[in-house]
């Protein structure tokens, strides 16, 4: 910006004003600079301003008529003055600050100060950064027309993916009811984004991030067969709905024929060294024939040799076996290298 404006050459057009450069406002000058600026086609952020600001600096603008070039001058070159003399610049704001203090402070104190009110100038920059499931039950459950108010005031993509997720007859009505908001004030869209933004920001924060069905099943993912079986049956006869919770967040090696999909299959086999494979295959010979069936005829001889020519490993190896491929497949989901089909209901 300051380059900008320290190559703006004195031949530049301008008209006179009256009052020299120490009788504009600070206010003025920077409708001065902002409108310079504006003509250079600099690019100004301006709308990552507080809304006064910038209702401020508009009106400023629309108040001024000429400025003489002596003025311009003397304006930009206490403007450049003031930036050359800046040693550090804060990010503005509480959420600015929050964000350059992302990693250093607790969940605990950021949730705790955006509570009290901190947070951006407007509700609905909050409200777009939550997450589809924080926002999904506010178009679902308020009336049609504040759901109507929501997607329109969020990006375009968003509110599409959004509306996407409800039913049929209650997408159709907050759809409809977008068609009634064109009279709404922008005062009834601001509180609106603030009752939401502080129901949906007033949760306390969680300690646990995943359900306790999937902390349950990641558990036993990992643990002895007979382990698991035990305490599914336990869970079984306790809270049958809760079991069945956590069935749902188990994936183990036996249920690679139902949750891998084919195409995946040929990376599946390059987590894991040959020999740990291999002693996976022998100790489960219904998954081994899925793998092998979808790998190449070669790769797939290879293996089926080397089953045949091995013993039958030990429960326990076969076990521990299994267990790393479960764990690879997993960190390979968690990139985004494959996807696993939904396991089935009940």
């Amino acid at each position: 910006m300051s380059q900008a404006l320290a190559q703006i050459q004195p031949a530049q057009r301008a008209v006179r004003i009256a009052a020299p450069a120490r009788a504009l406002s600070r206010r003025q000058k920077a409708a001065v600079i902002v409108k310079l600026l504006v003509s250079e086609g600099s690019p100004i952020p301006i709308s990552a301003l507080p809304e006064d600001m910038q209702a401020d600096l508009t009106e400023e603008m629309g108040q001024l008529r000429l400025v003489d070039r002596d003025t311009l001058q003397a304006v930009v070159a206490e403007f450049l003055a003031e930036l050359d003399g800046v040693g550090l610049a804060f990010p503005g704001g509480m959420e600015g600050a929050l964000k350059a203090m992302d990693g250093h402070i607790s969940s605990e104190a950021a949730h705790r100060l955006r509570r009290a009110g901190a947070g951006p100038a407007d509700p609905w920059e909050r409200l777009n950064a939550l997450p589809p499931d924080k926002l999904l039950p506010v178009l679902e459950d308020e009336a049609p027309e504040v759901a109507a108010v929501v997607l329109s005031k969020l990006p375009v993509a968003r509110a599409a993916e959004l509306l996407g997720k409800l039913p049929g007859q209650r997408a159709r009505r907050v759809a409809f009811a977008v068609s009634q908001t064109g009279d709404v004030d922008p005062a009834t869209v601001r509180r609106i984004g603030q009752t939401l933004a502080h129901q949906l920001e007033a949760e306390p924060p969680r300690a646990f991030a995943a359900a306790p069905g999937e902390r349950v099943g990641a558990i036993l993912n990992i643990a002895r067969s007979q382990t698991r079986d035990d305490v599914l049956a336990g869970l079984e006869a306790e809270d049958a709905v809760f079991s069945a919770e956590v069935r749902r967040s188990i994936f183990t090696f036996a249920h690679l024929p139902e949750r891998v999909l084919p195409a995946d299959v040929p990376k599946i086999v390059r987590l894991v060294d040959q020999p740990i494979l291999v002693t996976a295959l022998a100790g489960d010979p219904v998954v081994a024939a899925f793998l092998l069936s979808h790998l190449s005829q070669r790769l797939a001889q290879t293996l089926q040799d080397e089953i045949t020519d091995r013993p039958p490993p030990r429960e326990a190896e076969a076990e521990e076996a299994m267990t790393a491929i479960i764990e690879s497949i997993r960190r390979l989901e968690a990139a985004g290298g494959i996807t696993l089909s939904q396991p089935p209901e009940g």
